[in-house]
């Protein structure tokens, strides 16, 4: 999967792994069709970055959630 790639698949890839890697409990709560390519780079960004990380404090979580809500169409 190249995710240099702005598409509909990558941004549902990358939706799913961060859940996945969250153990986001409530999955309605983020679903792909929440986000469009307009903000790939800042949804990439966020990507990157949980899935450089082991673990995360309820504190870091919390702001994931926050920005991944940010980020939902309006």
């Amino acid at each position: 999967m190249n995710l240099s790639v702005k598409s509909v698949e990558n941004v549902e890839y990358m939706i799913e792994q961060i859940k996945d890697k969250l153990k986001v409990l409530n999955l309605g709560a983020i679903k792909p069709s929440h986000f469009d390519e307009e903000m790939y780079e800042e949804l990439k960004e966020i990507y990157d970055m949980v899935m450089k990380k082991n673990s995360f404090s309820p504190n870091e979580m919390q702001a994931l959630v926050e920005e991944l809500g940010s980020l939902r169409k309006k």
